[in-house]
């Protein structure tokens, strides 16, 4: 658990998308050049740098670390290393710059999140990604992750009642939140009639899940800069990452019951607890919505709503834009885009925007506190954060 203040001062981004002709080097130098412009200092001032980036035999970059010293020369012989943590390696970026702050080791950290899949064809990414499952069963190895979420979606059917009317909801509603995101991978507004009827264009993927309840391949980076306490006074911009939980869970399902999703309940409790709010001060959240059953399970854990009534936060409006607590104003992964190691940065540089008065997209009236959650595979690896915004 991560609690003494280490604040977010910068942020880059690129556009997420099938982004032809750009490399994973021109992605990670473009949101690397924009987080230094916008902290307006020297990268000689940086002391350390951390990628976030799956790969997985996606790029034939095996070691990336160093590509984000093409942004700028100053950067050279900065100390930087690569973090993986599956569909979470951003926040486990994040994580590392922020021990390192803590450590004394660091006080200005760069923080990195990239990914290239589109060069792939869709088999050989969910090969790779499938890689992030339990490979000593063969039964689970065999399944792709759509597979998996399609099974949870089943048992949860099963368990508690039919999901599908409120995962196609979710993905209304993160679609029509991408359309005020200049920076998301899909500009395109979902009918629920659409999203929640199989047909032509709705294909099944992996029953139950239909081609709008999975998240999109993706390229693209984002960066951060985070600081001490005492250089975060020095910028123009500051947002405070008051809590960070990572709680990690069994490889194996066999191993636990997966409906009851106890590793992002766990993470978002923890660093609730210690930043010392509740669900009633968070104004906003960015949460890890691959699939839609996910964000679903997402409300769930976070306690808006009774196992197996995520639906009621839909309902009742809990979660929508104009909602009380909305979830996933930057389009989420389901319409941003998910380019694997960089959601995790992503989905902080959105809520430090936010946090700054300066969203990419809808624009929340002077939002306090934010919360963040980010998972690697399976709800395997479960990074929660608390971001409060430092106003003057």
């Amino acid at each position: 658990m991560i609690t003494d203040s280490v604040s977010i001062v910068a942020s880059g981004h690129t556009r997420f998308g099938r982004l032809e002709g750009r490399t994973l080097e021109d992605l990670i130098v473009e949101a690397t050049r924009e987080a230094l412009e916008e902290a307006a200092v020297d990268a000689a001032e940086i002391d350390a740098v951390f990628l976030g980036h799956f790969n997985s035999g996606m790029v034939a970059d095996g070691f990336p670390a160093s590509l984000v010293l093409q942004a700028d020369s100053a950067l050279r012989f900065k100390p930087a290393s690569r973090c993986e943590n599956a569909c979470a390696s951003g926040s486990a970026a994040i994580q590392a710059g922020i021990c390192a702050i803590r450590s004394g080791a660091a006080e200005l950290v760069l923080v990195v999140g990239a990914e290239k899949m589109t060069s792939n064809s869709t088999s050989v990414v969910t090969r790779a990604l499938a890689g992030a499952g339990y490979q000593n069963d063969p039964q689970e190895a065999a399944l792709s992750f759509p597979q998996q979420f399609g099974m949870a979606a089943r048992q949860y059917g099963e368990r508690y009642r039919d999901p599908l009317g409120a995962m196609a909801a979710i993905a209304v509603k993160n679609h029509g939140n991408a359309m005020s995101n200049p920076l998301a991978q899909m500009h395109r507004e979902m009918s629920l009639e659409h999203c929640n009827t199989v047909s032509e264009s709705n294909p099944l993927i992996a029953p139950p899940l239909r081609l709008t309840d999975c998240s999109l391949i993706s390229d693209g980076a984002a960066a951060i800069v985070l600081a001490s306490t005492k250089r975060a006074r020095q910028f123009r911009r500051s947002v405070a990452i008051r809590a960070m939980a990572q709680v990690n869970d069994f490889l194996p399902l066999s191993r636990r019951d997966f409906l009851a999703f106890e590793g992002p309940q766990r993470a978002i409790r923890s660093a609730l607890e210690h930043a010392g709010v509740t669900l009633a001060d968070l104004h906003f959240a960015e949460v890890h919505d691959c699939f839609t059953i996910a964000e679903l399970m997402i409300y769930e854990a976070m306690g808006l709503a009774p196992k197996g009534e995520g639906f009621r936060a839909l309902e009742d409006g809990t979660v929508l834009a104009d909602g009380r607590l909305p979830v996933n104003l930057s389009g989420g992964l389901k319409a941003k885009g998910h380019p694997v190691g960089a959601t995790g940065v992503s989905m902080h540089a959105m809520a430090f925007r936010q946090l700054t008065g300066n969203p990419m997209g809808i624009a929340l009236q002077q939002p306090e506190f934010g919360l963040v959650f980010n998972m690697g595979g399976m709800a395997v690896a479960n990074y929660a954060s608390v971001l409060q915004a430092e106003r003057a």
